[in-house]
């Protein structure tokens, strides 16, 4: 049961920064910043807001720092609008996924063979008679 109080909890906290962050905060330095996900602590006690930023590193590194700055300012705006009897304190972390499923795939790309086709999903690989076909001309008879 609490698994899902935490659950909707991190889904509202993230819908709530994401509209506060970009209607509220005036800091010059927070730039376009989504918000792609917040895990709360089980006490409560602090919430791991996760963000996508746009730009180079260094505007990256300047729009943290800027929400990092603005974090006693969102917790106290999050306590006028939410429900909860603590709000948790606000911990800003790159998020930084799509970085590293590219780096997946790079590899991947390096593991698999070049001319080779793998299924797409949906897509069933070719029945094993058909592999047989292709290597030695007619199929086998497998019993």
């Amino acid at each position: 049961m609490a698994s899902k109080r935490l659950a909707r909890l991190n889904e509202q906290l993230k819908r709530e920064l994401a509209e506060l962050i970009q209607t509220e905060l005036r800091d010059p330095r927070v730039g376009l910043v989504s918000v792609t996900a917040v895990q709360v602590a089980s006490d409560l006690g602090s919430a791991r807001v996760f963000i996508r930023v746009l730009g180079n590193e260094a505007e990256r590194a300047e729009s943290l720092e800027g929400l990092v700055a603005a974090a006693p300012y969102l917790r106290k705006l999050l306590g006028q609008i939410l429900q909860i009897r603590r709000i948790p304190e606000l911990r800003f972390q790159e998020d930084r996924t799509l970085e590293q499923a590219r780096r997946i795939e790079d590899i991947l790309a390096e593991v698999l063979p070049a001319g080779g086709h793998e299924p797409e999903a949906g897509e069933s690989a070719p029945p094993l008679e058909e592999e047989l076909e292709e290597v030695d001309g007619e199929p086998e008879d497998v019993a």
